[in-house]
């Protein structure tokens, strides 16, 4: 948890009021889908009961719902007892990533595999494969003749990878993140295996879409990444990616309107600041301008075909994969217990956590039997 708890200024973007935002915060009763307008929260539980059903129903008319108050008016914590606590902005959502769509994160996830997940091995590796490729793969279009042509050369070379062709070939990697309702929001303890020894945030933009593949709205996410795990087999990549803790969502989702569109989303810097508790500090911007895939492509490869009843979100990937030696020479970064991750863009925010364990986080407890019980117990089930 972060010290001194949450305040709109450390989370919400500067024009926060002008924007319409999605949430969820907890009282005793249970958690409840928010919807802010107007720099006022409203309580929107008896409209729709979960956020999933809160997007289906386009159920964005705050006068139907609850008004709480002005936003940095309430005593909302992220403490277990904050009177309003605040929650990953998501419930019932399938959380999906999109991954390699950015060359520089194709490239290092090449040098993992070739470094069998050894971070001293890395830097070897990365001089080789820049020499072969240079800057070409940035201007390479997924699926495209050129793209064909530079596999060619790759085999001919022997450096061809299972992550080029899901980089530059015609299918997106698109891969099941975290369990529903698993996901940790602004101040929780983000985990990494404890048996990690070479690992990193993923700084992303998050899109949130209905069940026919429609984005409604963005966030942010923390997608972390056991580089070792995957990079000594791509079959490993459940276990570098899905555990305890592992996924960070937050700290709302803002809804595309006048003012925010899909446009903005393209064109977003994304910010990434890690501080460590040794004085270590190691910043990274990465630019949506330079994904491979637009956004809207992978929406699509998503729903090519597969259904998602109450929705999804789909994490789009990162530009960011840190190189910058922490300890020892030529080994890079890896996280120690103690860094805080913030993850920042103007138009949405900043997503910050502290980095633990996945066995010393908070076990997740709370799944989709328990909500269902608590919305029943609170009588917002029942049908018109």
């Amino acid at each position: 948890m972060i010290d001194g708890g949450f305040t709109v200024a450390d989370a919400l973007p500067a024009d926060w009021r002008e924007g319409r935002f999605i949430g969820r915060l907890a009282s005793a009763a249970g958690p409840s889908p928010v919807l802010i307008a107007g720099g006022i929260v409203h309580d929107m539980a008896k409209v729709a009961p979960t956020v999933s059903a809160l997007i289906e129903d386009r159920a964005f008319d705050e006068s139907a719902g609850h008004a709480l108050g002005a936003l940095d008016s309430l005593d909302i914590g992220v403490g277990a007892d904050a009177p309003l606590r605040l929650l990953s902005p998501i419930d019932l959502q399938c959380v999906k990533a999109a991954g390699v769509t950015f060359a520089v994160s194709a490239l290092e996830r090449v040098i993992e595999e070739r470094a069998r997940g050894d971070a001293g091995a890395a830097a070897d590796v990365r001089g080789r494969l820049e020499g072969i490729i240079g800057g070409s793969l940035r201007a390479v279009v997924p699926g495209s003749d050129e793209a064909a042509a530079l596999k060619a050369t790759l085999i001919e070379d022997g450096m061809w990878s299972q992550y080029l062709e899901v980089a530059i070939g015609p299918d997106a990697e698109v891969f099941t993140k975290s369990p529903v309702l698993s996901t940790i929001g602004w101040g929780g303890e983000i985990g990494v295996r404890s048996d990690s020894t070479w690992n990193n945030p993923e700084p992303e933009i998050v899109m949130l879409a209905d069940s026919s593949g429609t984005a409604v709205g963005a966030t942010l996410g923390n997608d972390v990444n056991l580089r070792d795990f995957e990079g000594r087999s791509a079959l490993l990549l459940g276990k570098a990616k899905d555990n305890n803790a592992s996924c960070a969502v937050g700290p709302f989702v803002r809804l595309f309107d006048a003012g925010f569109s899909m446009d903005h989303v393209r064109q977003a810097e994304v910010e990434l600041l890690i501080e460590g508790e040794d004085g270590y500090r190691l910043t990274g911007v990465s630019s949506m301008n330079q994904i491979s895939r637009d956004p809207e492509a992978l929406l699509r490869h998503t729903m090519s075909e597969h259904q998602y009843p109450d929705g999804f979100v789909l994490f789009l990937g990162t530009l960011f994969a840190p190189t910058q030696d922490r300890d020892v020479p030529k080994h890079g970064f890896t996280h120690k217990v103690g860094d805080v991750v913030t993850i920042s863009t103007p138009r949405l925010g900043r997503l910050v956590n502290r980095v633990t364990t996945s066995k010393a986080a908070a076990p997740w407890q709370f799944g989709i039997g328990d909500l269902m019980r608590n919305l029943a117990g609170r009588g917002l089930l029942a049908t018109s």
